[in-house]
């Protein structure tokens, strides 16, 4: 048994399909099927019951799965371990990010990392908060940057930032008039029960953030539009077609001269991002030196109602 049979395994496990597999671990399909053959006929047991369009695990697959995911989480544990012995020299370093944390923040973090320590490659998965924490309960990133809360009870986290939330409204909404003819008083959230807003799709956290702000204050919001991408949501304000809440590093990095309002709320939410990776799970020198460089960064980058936790929160999630 090899481990690459293992990897090919657990791949086919998740896609369900022998061509999309094959097509993620970058080889021809007819080899991957004979590389399971070969590991079937030498367990003796099917792995996988084929479908005419997928395949499903096996009784024996599901146990073989859940071994393997294991043994090649130990395997890349202490080649983690190995690449610390030597100084950092070399690595790679699997960082999962949110699309929204990936485009506003990771610009200003990764650069520093390389320059730093240019010997750790850095995989870099972005995706929905539901698909990250799986991920990283499964030990497929060794640090995952999510927001608060954090719903797996196999992950620990730690806090890096601590986010305003703004209220994103169209230019020519009465919040935004009053505001701009000089009325310093706040919006508070309860007043926005009767209005159209825009999210973001199922799956995001932000979208859970913007939900329970409304349900805290007492109402249900009215969802007239939703999207998977936050510069779409703030365009659709723009329009006209309703109001949002947003990140204020979005707000900040909102370039287009087609751009909403954006108020401070009476509340003053925020959200935090925090580093997640999995409990009792080997912390690399090369992930607590990226959770160094991102409080460095965010700590150089306080211009938008951004400030970090202190460190004494350090371990939280646990």
């Amino acid at each position: 048994m090899e481990l690459r049979q293992l990897q090919y395994a657990l791949q086919i496990a998740a896609e369900k399909n022998f061509s999309r597999a094959a097509e993620k671990l970058h080889i021809a399909q007819p080899s991957l099927s004979q590389q399971l053959s070969k590991l079937e006929k030498e367990l003796g047991v099917l792995l996988f019951q084929r479908n005419t369009n997928s395949v499903e695990l096996t009784h024996a697959g599901s146990a073989f799965m859940e071994k393997a995911q294991r043994i090649l989480d130990m395997v890349g544990q202490l080649e983690r371990e190995m690449e610390d012995i030597s100084d950092m020299k070399k690595g790679r370093l699997n960082v999962g990010s949110l699309p929204i944390t990936g485009s506003h923040v990771l610009p200003r973090v990764l650069p520093l990392f390389h320059s730093r320590f240019p010997g750790i490659e850095i995989h870099l998965i972005e995706d929905t908060t539901n698909v990250l924490e799986n991920l990283t309960a499964a030990g497929r990133t060794d640090i995952s940057l999510l927001t608060l809360p954090v719903m797996d009870i196999n992950l620990s986290w730690e806090p890096l930032l601590d986010e305003e939330i703004l209220l994103a409204v169209p230019p020519s909404h009465p919040l935004a008039r009053s505001t701009a003819e000089g009325d310093s008083a706040a919006t508070s959230i309860r007043q926005l029960r009767d209005e159209a807003f825009i999210v973001l799709k199922r799956g995001q956290g932000f979208r859970q953030i913007a939900l329970e702000l409304c349900r805290t204050n007492g109402f249900e919001p009215r969802i007239v539009f939703e999207s998977s991408n936050i510069e779409t949501v703030q365009s659709l304000v723009a329009a006209g077609m309703g109001i949002a809440f947003v990140p204020s590093m979005i707000a900040l990095g909102h370039g287009t001269s087609f751009r909403p309002a954006y108020l401070q709320l009476k509340e003053r939410p925020y959200r935090t991002l925090v580093a997640a990776y999995r409990k009792s799970r080997y912390i690399s020198k090369a992930a607590e030196a990226f959770m160094i460089v991102m409080r460095e960064v965010m700590n150089k980058g306080n211009e938008a109602g951004i400030s970090l936790p202190p460190a004494a929160d350090k371990g939280q999630g646990d």
